[in-house]
């Protein structure tokens, strides 16, 4: 089968992208012929087991989806929609996150977006997001690296807490931060690591400091691959305490294929990553959060509970096991 896929940011790091690029290289192994199309430039000389096409003229476009046998699209982009309109192809839209404004409104491009769904094979990676499509849609978790994030039994899990992500203000972690100041009080002091840069990270510094948690509290900068496992294993609960809610969280994934026990928001499909290997609460909510960590630093013997989980939940978002499930819908509606 000739599978070309839109995806207009390809190459920049983000949880679209790496879904892609691993949906991409899975179906390759499956024997399919597949082709990216992408607006940005490379950034790197990275080789793919694809052909990526990058900035296609519009004739070069309508000339890729005459060569396939399916289009498949990461979230509804309107630019790429066009060629359908002149050759008829199966669409294929997995859907990664919501088409709605950020304060929940929806545009003229969001109500576009949801009406192209009408013609289109539809996967969700979370029960959250289908239920958000005005169309029916199959849900299929989203995957993660599992050849670089595993547990390393040689690394001693002597840290407490870690933040992964970028430092904006709908992940959260000024609430982390609250949840930290009000168990200071109680006379716990857990340390957190936190991984990643952002716009808020100026912000964060100076409520560190406002709460004189500059102890407990460290700035690791971003960390990619090996080295960002490596950190993960040695800490024993990663805490995802966004504001908004997330569609997915393959973060929590990468948390817990490294042995961590996750603590997350409870909204969108930020629950349905996590499963039962961690816990979960009120979106916004920092007293709920610091009850939560009181609980789990408190009674550690809780979070081998919640490990026991990981194997059997993890086995659901392996690369081989998501990209089968997306095979096989697809071949179910053609």
């Amino acid at each position: 089968m000739n599978i070309l896929i839109y995806c207009p940011t390809f190459d920049i790091i983000g949880g679209l992208e790496m879904v892609i690029a691993i949906l991409a290289d899975q179906f390759v192994k499956s024997g399919h012929q597949v082709k990216i199309v992408a607006q940005t430039t490379a950034t790197e000389a990275t080789a793919f087991p694809f052909e990526v096409i990058r900035q296609p003229s519009r004739a070069k476009l309508l000339q890729l989806v005459q060569w396939c046998d399916i289009y498949f699209q990461g979230n509804v982009s309107l630019k790429g929609i066009w060629p359908l309109l002149w050759v008829r192809k199966p669409l294929v839209l997995t859907h990664q996150s919501w088409y709605q404004r950020l304060d929940g409104r929806q545009g003229w491009q969001d109500r576009l977006k949801l009406s192209v769904t009408r013609r289109a094979i539809n996967i969700s990676a979370s029960q959250s997001i289908a239920s958000h499509l005005p169309v029916s849609s199959a849900v299929i978790p989203n995957p993660y690296r599992e050849d670089i994030f595993y547990e390393m039994p040689e690394i001693p899990r002597n840290r407490e807490l870690v933040f992964l992500g970028r430092l904006v203000s709908d992940k959260g972690v000024d609430l982390l931060l609250e949840a930290l100041g009000s168990l200071q009080k109680e006379g716990l002091t857990p340390h957190l690591t936190i991984i990643g840069t952002g716009p808020e990270e100026a912000n964060l510094r100076q409520q560190v400091s406002a709460l004189n948690l500059e102890n407990q509290v460290e700035f690791a900068g971003t960390k990619r691959d090996r080295e960002l496992a490596t950190l993960l294993n040695q800490h024993q609960i990663l805490v995802v305490p966004s504001r908004w809610s997330e569609p997915f969280g393959i973060v929590a994934l990468e948390g817990i294929a490294c042995g961590c026990v996750v603590i997350g928001s409870n909204q969108g499909g930020l629950p349905d990553a996590i499963g039962k290997c961690g816990v979960t609460f009120p979106n916004g909510d920092s007293q709920a959060l610091a009850t939560l960590l009181k609980e789990l630093l408190q009674n550690p013997s809780q979070l081998e509970g919640y490990r026991q989980s990981a194997i059997a939940h993890l086995a659901k978002h392996t690369r081989s096991a998501v990209s089968q499930a997306y095979l096989e819908t697809i071949n179910q509606h053609l």
